[in-house]
């Protein structure tokens, strides 16, 4: 029965434990994201307002609560090199239990309410990650994306492609939709490429492509993160 003096566990466990065990999380995709040629890898912590930025991590208001990682133009992005990306937390989460269990086993470190609330909020984290369900909002779970991956559904991580074209004739610059279809026009290639990369932000994962005199190349992709 849960007791008034069962309190401080409670602290200890949400204000403490969870981040660090959310930290590790993130941590795991990040490293498989930087691994796969990631850019722009950070880590947030929390919801909220952003309150301190320490390099790649970000810690939010309610740190104690919530936390995804981003990154951008990913060199790698096959079906395998998502897999491990999505698996990444929750195989750092698992390292990082037989680590603790190592540790306790070796008199390294002793047994705790730390030790024990990591472990079990650990598992935690990995059932509910690896558990193929839908999110609201559109996102799914890292297990729901590695499953579909594995069944072949690669439509989970195809890319909508948002096109920044030069019309040399109309000395303009246009922004096509994926299915080729005018966005908007605008007089000078940077306004076009903030527009591309609003769209291409909403739409992840996606990838921006210059077309300018008969020549294409991408400048920049946006893939489906992990939570």
């Amino acid at each position: 029965m849960f007791e008034i003096s069962d309190l401080p566990k409670f602290f200890l466990a949400f204000f403490l434990v969870l981040p660090i065990i959310s930290i590790l999380h993130e941590g795991g995709h990040v490293f498989f994201a930087w691994l796969m040629g990631g850019k722009n890898v950070k880590i947030s912590v929390g919801s909220g307002k952003p309150i301190v930025n320490l390099g790649m991590l970000e810690v939010r208001k309610y740190y104690f609560w919530y936390g995804v990682c981003t990154f951008e133009n990913l060199k790698r992005k096959q079906k395998w090199s998502n897999i491990l990306i999505f698996g990444g937390g929750s195989i750092f989460n698992i390292v990082g239990i037989i680590l603790v269990l190592f540790l306790i086993k070796q008199g390294l470190i002793s047994e705790s309410m730390f030790t024990y609330q990591f472990t079990y909020f650990s598992f935690y984290y990995v059932f509910f990650a690896m558990l193929p369900m839908p999110y609201p909002g559109g996102n799914y779970s890292d297990g729901k994306v590695i499953l579909d991956l594995i069944k072949g559904k690669s439509t989970i991580i195809k890319e909508r492609v948002i096109t920044v074209k030069r019309d040399g004739e109309k000395e303009q610059w246009q922004v096509l939709s994926d299915d080729g279809g005018l966005v908007q026009v605008f007089k000078n290639e940077k306004e076009a490429y903030d527009k591309a990369r609003a769209i291409a932000v909403r739409a992840k994962p996606s990838k921006i492509i210059f077309h300018q005199e008969g020549e294409e190349k991408e400048v920049h992709n946006f893939p489906k993160v992990p939570l």
